[in-house]
C-alpha cells in the first residue's frame, strides 16, 4: 500500500493544487504526528515554568520530577523535533515533485509557501506569544533546503556528520567560549574592584557585558522572580514585554547559528525519502537492524550524557563554576550522534508498528493528527497559553514539573480523538485550508463531498 501511495505522490496530476486525499502516504503522516505530539513533551515547560524550572531537582534523584526529567532527556529530547525536521523535508520533495514531474515550475509556489509559514510563524511568537515557536525558522531554512532536493541521497545524508562536528566545533564550542571568556573577565574585575582598585574603562565595560550575558542565558533568582510576575499579569501586553524583544533577539542576531542543525535533518529526511525508508518500502529486517543499532549505541550514549550533567553541573551555579574551569564541554559532542541514533530507532519502531498492522486504529488517528500537524501545534500554543499566562488561567509557574504531562496527556486525547473526526467531514485542517488556499492564491475546497469513513 504504501509503496503505491508513494508512486502516486510523485506521478499522477497534472494540476497544481494539494495533493489530495487519494495521494497521501500515511507512514510519513504517522510519522509526523509522533513528533508532533512529541515535541509538547519538551515544549511545555517553556510554556509554564519559570527560569531556571529545573534547578530544584535535577541534583535530586529522590524526587519524582528528577526522574520525569530523565525519561524525557534521554528518550525524546532533541528526537521529537529531529523527526519533524526530517519529515519537514520530505514534504518538501513531496510538494515539489508531482508538478515537476508535470513539467510545471512550482518555484514561486513553493517560496509563497515558505514565505506564508514565516508570517504564521510571527504571528506565533509575536501575537500568540509562544517563544519556542519553529514555524518562523521551518520557513526560511525550508527556502535553503529546496535547492539541495535533488543531490544523490548519501551527499544529503553527509550533512549530518558534517554539521554535528562542524557545529560542534564553530557553534557549541565558540558560544562556550564567549560565554567563558566574559564570565572570566567579569570575575578578573570583580576581584580587582573588591581589592579597592579602580577599574579600567575595559574592566567596567566586562562587568557590563557580564551583566547583559548572565540576565539572558543564567538570570538569578531576583530576575526570575521578575520574569515570573510580567507572566502572571492578566494584562496582555505586560506578558508581552516578557517575551517579545528575547524572541526578536533570536529570529535576527541567533538566526544563522539556528539554521545548521535543522537544515541538515531536513537533508536527511529528503535522502531517507529517496532512499524508501520513511515510506516503508525497505524490507523489514533493515527497520529492526536500525532500531537494534539505534538504541544499542544511542541508549548508552545519551545515559552516560546525562549523568555527566547530573555529576557535574546539575544547576545553573554549578554549570557556571564548571564554565570556569573547563574551556570546552566535549559531551556535547555525544548529542548529535546519540539523537539521529534514537531518532532513527524510534522511526523504525513507528514503520514497523505500521508494517505489521498492529494497533491500526492508534496509528490511524496519529496519521490523522500528521495531516493536521500545523492546526495542532497551533492548538499547543493557544491551549498552554490559556492554561498559564496570566491573561488566561493564570497557572505560570504553578504546577510541578511532573504534573505537567498530565495536561500533555489530555491534549494528546483531545487531539487524537479531534483530529480523525475533522478529516471525516473536512479535507484539511483549518490553518492547513487556509496556507493551501493562500499558497496557490485561490479559496481551496474544504468541506468533503461525502464524509469519510
Amino acid at each position: 500500500m504504501n509503496t503505491a501511495l508513494a508512486s502516486d505522490a510523485v506521478s499522477t496530476s497534472t494540476l497544481a493544487r494539494p495533493v489530495s486525499q487519494a495521494e497521501r502516504i500515511q507512514t510519513i503522516d504517522i510519522l509526523r504526528g509522533v513528533a508532533l505530539l512529541g515535541i509538547l513533551l519538551m515544549n511545555i515547560p517553556f510554556f509554564a515554568l519559570g527560569d531556571n524550572f529545573d534547578d530544584s531537582f535535577r541534583s535530586d534523584p529522590t524526587n519524582v520530577n528528577f526522574w520525569v526529567y530523565a525519561v524525557i532527556t534521554i528518550l525524546f529530547e532533541g528526537k521529537m523535533r529531529a523527526l519533524f525536521s526530517m519529515i519537514f523535508g520530505v514534504g518538501i520533495i513531496l510538494f515539489m515533485a508531482r508538478k515537476e514531474q508535470a513539467g510545471q515550475s512550482a518555484t514561486g509556489l513553493f517560496f509563497r509557501r515558505m514565505g506564508w509559514l514565516v508570517l504564521f510563524g510571527l504571528i506565533d511568537s509575536h501575537v500568540l506569544l509562544w517563544m519556542g515557536d519553529i514555524l518562523y525558522y521551518y520557513g526560511i531554512i525550508g527556502m535553503i533546503a529546496f535547492w539541495f532536493r535533488r543531490m544523490k541521497p548519501l551527499y544529503l545524508a553527509l550533512s549530518v556528520p558534517l554539521v554535528a562536528v562542524v557545529g560542534f566545533a564553530l557553534i557549541t564550542v565558540q558560544f562556550h567560549q564567549d560565554i567563558r571568556n566574559k564570565r572570566l573577565a567579569f570575575l578578573s574585575a570583580e576581584n580587582a574592584q573588591q581589592r579597592g582598585q579602580i577599574l579600567t574603562a575595559s574592566q567596567q565595560q566586562a562587568i557590563t557585558t557580564w551583566q547583559e550575558a548572565k540576565k539572558q542565558f543564567f538570570p538569578d533568582k531576583a530576575e526570575a522572580a521578575e520574569h515570573t510576575r510580567l507572566m502572571k499579569s492578566p494584562n496582555y501586553f505586560t506578558v508581552a514585554s516578557r517575551y517579545r524583544q528575547e524572541v526578536l533577539n533570536y529570529q535576527t542576531n541567533y538566526l544563522l547559528p539556528y539554521i545548521p542543525d535543522p537544515l541538515a535533518l531536513m537533508l536527511l529526511g529528503m535522502a531517507l525519502y529517496k532512499w524508501g525508508f520513511v515510506t516503508g518500502q525497505l524490507p523489514r529486517r533493515r527497520y529492526w537492524q536500525t532500531m537494534l543499532l539505534g538504541y544499542g549505541f544511542g541508549l548508552p550514549l545519551v545515559t552516560f550524557s546525562f549523568y555527566y550533567s547530573y555529576q557535574h553541573y546539575p544547576t545553573s551555579e554549578r554549570f557556571l563554576a564548571y564554565l570556569e574551569t573547563h574551556p570546552i564541554i566535549w559531551t556535547s559532542l555525544i548529542y548529535s550522534f546519540q539523537r539521529i541514533l534514537l531518532v532513527m530507532a524510534h522511526a523504525s519502531l513507528v514503520i514497523l508498528l505500521v508494517k505489521s498492522g498492529a494497533v491500526q486504529g492508534l496509528l490511524n488517528r496519529l496519521g490523522a493528527v500528521g495531516q493536521m500537524a500545523f492546526t495542532n501545534y497551533v492548538m499547543h500554543t493557544l491551549i498552554c497559553t490559556f492554561v498559564f499566562y496570566g491573561y488566561g488561567l493564570n497557572q505560570y509557574d504553578e504546577w510541578q514539573f511532573y504534573q505537567l504531562y498530565f495536561l500533555v496527556a489530555a491534549i494528546w486525547t483531545l487531539q487524537l480523538i479531534i483530529s480523525p473526526i475533522w478529516l471525516r467531514y473536512y479535507q484539511f485542517g483549518p490553518l492547513e485550508w487556509a496556507w493551501r488556499s493562500l499558497t496557490y492564491w485561490q479559496r481551496q475546497p474544504m468541506r468533503r463531498a461525502t464524509p469519510a469513513h
